[in-house]
């Protein structure tokens, strides 16, 4: 088992470690030594915890229903596994997907066969990153978990829709773990400071120190006392009587908040629509966020590029001609410039967008003519319409009567262009924002003059 802590912790007193284990607690990681040993121990998570949830009756009643634990890091998915299996006499073993194949799972599910035919005892299965394990892998699971051989418990950063199996989801539970509030984090910082099974009073946080280590644990237990536990490391060695961790401390210990962000998972999903989505609803700020996340996380600006030229077609179109020209300029840059340059021309472009006007008339229309197409209203092409440039295309009737727009002064004259099924059709319907106020003032008047209406 990995020794790596999730983060559920609670203020309540500590029980005694038991004497076997004082040696390895006293040089494991600060993490693993404050890692919660019961339920009441356990902070965050509310939604799984609360009396009657899913998750506290999983670990309080004993029930024997395989569960996938969902979530950021750092937010007790190992610590839930950890309370799962200590739940009456189970047996608990752990795997890593990284590390683990189809051999290692054969080799569990045959010990749990002999110890439930002669121990009578369950195991409960741990699989850490199950993720990552590929369907011929998560095939081999799916006999155990349905005749209940192993108790699976298996964790994952990732969204299980997306990483794990159909039959396998539709065998367990799934429960979704939060990222930890900043209160959460606040409180086990301190009580870490605190703890004999931590710090032990050895060294005091101050205030604006805590705040800095909260704001970089971005949710993330695991990170917030990997922090604590280096800026300690780096004032209690000044052999100082009164160690203080600072500001100065914890920026010495780390120099960078960790983005949470998966190119292959769902955050990369989840980043990109909250993006997209700000931008639609004209909020620069946190559409930049959303940018700045994911240049920070090493997404391909190639991919973002792309994304624009999209959005200022779909969901700006004619508002802002000049939106998708400002798209396609930062994918020039993007291409011929390069990281970090390029970032200026993708905050630019992602700028324009958020603050033009917007409009979908034109996928609207253009999603509105491909269905009618695809559901058959594919008329004949009118005869002055079709290509008369070969010998015989007169004596088939093709452009004859075709009426050339440039030789009336107006440019514009009756004239039938869609099939005889389509006459009258209107697929693109302007709005009256941005510049499409002025397209939607003369557009009634063309359709009437090639319609041949009367005005």
């Amino acid at each position: 088992m990995s020794t790596e802590a999730d983060g559920l912790f609670e203020l309540g007193e500590p029980e005694a470690a038991p004497a076997e284990d004082a040696g390895a607690r006293a040089t494991a990681p600060l993490a693993v030594r404050m890692r919660p040993r019961t339920l009441d121990e356990v902070v965050g998570q509310g939604h799984l915890l609360r009396p009657g949830a899913p998750l506290r009756r999983l670990v309080e009643g004993g029930a024997a229903a395989s569960v996938l634990l969902y979530g950021p890091p750092g937010t007790g998915k190992t610590t839930m596994a950890r309370l799962l299996a200590g739940v009456g006499s189970r047996h608990f073993v752990a795997l890593s997907a990284l590390s683990s194949g189809v051999k290692e799972l054969r080799a569990v599910i045959d010990d749990a066969r002999r110890r439930r035919d002669h121990l009578g005892q369950q195991t409960v299965l741990f699989i850490d990153e199950v993720h990552r394990f590929s369907k011929t892998q998560q095939d081999a699971l799916l006999g155990a978990v349905e005749d209940r051989l192993v108790l699976l418990v298996a964790a994952t950063t990732e969204n299980p829709s997306f990483s794990v199996v159909s039959p396998l989801l539709s065998r367990s539970l799934v429960l979704q773990l939060q990222s930890l509030t900043d209160d959460d984090v606040r409180a086990l910082l301190r009580r870490a400071v605190t703890d004999p099974r931590g710090l032990g009073d050895s060294v005091s946080l101050a205030p604006d120190a805590e705040d800095a280590l909260v704001r970089l644990a971005g949710g993330d237990a695991r990170r917030a006392l990997t922090a604590l536990e280096a800026a300690a490391d780096g004032v209690t060695g000044t052999g100082a009587p009164d160690a203080v961790i600072d500001v100065a401390a914890v920026e010495r210990a780390v120099t960078e908040a960790t983005v949470r962000y998966d190119r292959q998972g769902d955050q990369h999903y989840d980043v990109i629509s909250a993006f997209i989505k700000s931008i639609r609803g004209s909020d620069p700020d946190a559409a930049l966020h959303y940018l700045a996340r994911m240049l920070v996380a090493g997404e391909d600006p190639r991919f973002i590029a792309r994304r624009l030229m999209v959005h200022a077609s779909e969901d700006i179109g004619l508002a802002d001609p000049t939106a998708l020209q400002a798209a396609v300029a930062a994918a020039q840059v993007v291409q011929l410039v390069g990281l970090p340059e390029c970032r200026l021309a993708l905050a630019q472009a992602t700028v324009h967008l958020a603050t033009a006007p917007k409009s979908n008339a034109v996928i609207t229309g253009i999603d509105e003519a491909m269905a009618e197409v695809r559901a058959g209203a594919a008329g004949a092409v009118p005869p002055h319409l079709r290509d008369g440039h070969y010998a015989g295309a007169q004596k088939l009737g093709n452009a004859v009567g075709y009426r050339y727009p440039h030789g009336d002064p107006d440019g514009v004259l009756a004239q039938q262009y869609p099939p005889d099924g389509l006459v009258g059709r209107d697929y693109y319907r302007p709005t009256t924002r941005g510049a499409e106020r002025a397209l939607a003032e003369r557009l009634p008047r063309l359709r009437r003059v090639v319609r041949g209406e009367r005005p």
